[in-house]
């Protein structure tokens, strides 16, 4: 490798290193992304009502059209006023409007209304369309005064009117306002520059709203003014927005003052609730993160289990996977020291053999110790091809999807094979199964070798001319139970667990197993198996009437493929 190889980063250092980096650089909870999800889903539940309320359309709607029903009783009213104190009857003219009395009428008539309401206007058109009687301007004079309220006096500009007038700005250009005809008012009005006064003027009442420039309002209803019967004039009425404004402001200044407390709460809660979520997993992560960079046992997981919550299931499984881990690596490590072992034995007999052969000049001690080397080395191969099966089996396992068995066929071909192999003097195999099919879930290859392997120690143990009876019925809770028996001596008492412990091996001198000829490790793998397909093993003894120990037998469950 050269020097630039080697001060280039690999990969795997530098994902890691940044993955811990990010973790640093998040300093607190709230910087915690759930954190901020969980704060930002909150107050977005909590903004979408809120500004569904404070588009106020339709209360403002209906606040127009109360406020033009009010003006059009006063326009009523005003209108059956003039047309009984002010219209004359001239002669060849027939009803005429007189201007200065109707002006009178309504200055004395709009005056009580704007004191006690929103100030109002009367404007009153002739027939002809030509305006005689403004309450605005005061007539009888060469040049028409015109009235225009001012505001009240004030001490000056202050921080507080500038707070207020910005807040009424911000409420002001909130929505909930329809689009509206701009309100224009030339310096010489007529009848036709108003549609609503036009359309009095043929018998209609009409009202309406118009813009008028700066979150303002114009209110206006037209009547036609009649005297027996005939249409002597057009009245318009008309309003600010003051009132609706102040309405609405009022509103929606409600609102806000809600929607402020409501923030400030939802805030609080989002921040505790997050702390309770987020602040738990964080530490399960950096609990994790240590102990994959430490290889000391004693970092724990934190446990949360007294929460009752997803969280405490949470640790709960963390906990139970870290201590699943540590056995995990204990089993490799016990695994690796039995192999050295298991291995260490056949190589010293081997090198035994080997130094002595080089000293031996009978050609008989030769034939033997060659035959102890050649033993040996079968042994060694075995052994070997044993430990790497045991050591793919967890791999192979986690990595194949179980599917539906025959069992019927199975046994029947592992049976078959072992009568057409098997010597003169060796054990009989006698298979009993029920009729109807056989389904079981697990991997054909790997069950073969299960009952391969069972059957196989039931021969190795069984005396010559014996029989080994495998019974296959149903078994609890949907499965099926394969029962295998042999005659031989049986198992000690206090093995039957042990039995199926890696590399245990307890043969008596006078079976038919050469020495050697079994690793120790069948029984395991098929344990290993039977348990990765949901299902169990175990071993028993068999009585006779005496109690005397006649064979042994082993179990097997498995479940039935749905």
């Amino acid at each position: 490798m050269t020097a630039e190889a080697e001060r280039r980063p690999q990969p795997v250092e530098r994902s890691a290193k940044a993955k811990r980096a990010r973790r640093a650089r998040r300093g607190g909870v709230f910087t915690f992304r759930l954190t901020r999800r969980i704060l930002a889903i909150n107050l977005i539940v909590l903004a979408v009502p809120v500004g569904g309320v404070f588009y106020l359309g339709q209360y403002q709607e209906r606040l127009i059209r109360t406020q033009l029903e009010v003006l059009r009783v006063q326009a009523e009213i005003f209108a059956g006023a003039i047309g009984t104190g002010a219209v004359d009857l001239m002669p060849g003219r027939g009803q005429v409007l007189d201007a200065p009395r109707a002006q009178q009428v309504l200055v004395r008539l709009v005056a009580p209304t704007s004191r006690s309401g929103p100030p109002s206007r009367a404007r009153l058109f002739t027939p002809r369309g030509l305006l005689v009687a403004d309450t605005n301007r005061m007539a009888g004079q060469r040049t028409a005064v015109v009235i225009e309220p001012l505001p009240p006096p004030s001490q000056g500009p202050s921080a507080l009117d500038w707070l207020r007038r910005q807040a009424e700005r911000a409420l002001n250009w909130l929505p909930g306002r329809r689009t509206l005809q701009p309100y224009r008012e030339p310096p010489r009005q007529v009848a036709s520059d108003y549609q609503e006064v036009q359309r009095a003027l043929n018998g209609d009442i009409v009202g309406l709203a118009r813009d008028a420039g700066g979150g303002s309002m114009v209110l206006s209803v037209a009547v036609p003014v009649k005297r027996y019967k005939q249409i002597v004039g057009a009245l318009m009425v008309s309003t600010g927005s003051e009132l609706i404004e102040s309405n609405l402001r009022a509103v929606r200044t409600d609102i806000l003052r809600v929607f402020t407390v409501a923030l400030a709460i939802t805030v609080l809660l989002s921040l505790t609730l997050a702390a309770t979520i987020a602040r738990p997993l964080r530490r399960l992560a950096e609990a994790a993160d240590r102990l994959k960079r430490s290889k000391s046992r004693q970092i724990e997981i934190p446990d949360y289990s007294a929460r009752g919550d997803e969280i405490g299931e949470l640790s709960d499984s963390l906990r139970e996977m870290t201590e699943a881990l540590w056995a995990r690596m204990d089993a490799i490590e016990r695994f690796a020291a039995d192999v050295a072992h298991e291995i260490k034995n056949p190589l010293s007999s081997l090198r035994s053999a080997v130094e002595t052969v080089a000293r031996v000049q009978d050609r008989d001690q030769q034939r033997k110790l060659m035959a102890i080397i050649v033993e040996d080395v079968e042994r060694l191969d075995r052994l070997i091809s044993d430990v790497s099966d045991a050591s793919r089996l967890d791999a192979e396992l986690s990595r194949v999807v179980p599917e539906a068995v025959d069992l019927r066929s199975l046994l029947g071909a592992l049976v078959e094979v072992e009568q057409s192999t098997a010597k003169a003097d060796a054990p009989r195999v006698a298979l009993d199964m029920p009729l109807g099919p056989l389904l079981v879930t697990g991997l054909e290859g790997r069950l073969g070798q299960v009952f391969r392997n069972v059957i196989r120690n039931a021969v190795s143990f069984s005396p010559p001319g014996g029989e080994i009876s495998i019974v296959v019925r149903s078994g609890p809770a949907a499965s099926v139970r394969v029962t295998v028996d042999d005659d031989g001596p049986g198992i000690p008492e206090g093995k039957l667990e042990a039995v199926f412990e890696r590399f245990y091996s307890d043969r008596p001198h006078d079976t038919l197993a050469k020495f050697g000829n079994h690793s120790g490790l069948g029984l395991a793998i098929s344990q290993q198996i039977v348990q990765a397909t949901g299902g169990r093993i175990w071993a028993e003894n068999r009585y006779d009437a005496a109690g005397r120990i006649v064979g042994a037998r082993f179990i097997i469950e498995l479940p039935v493929a749905m």
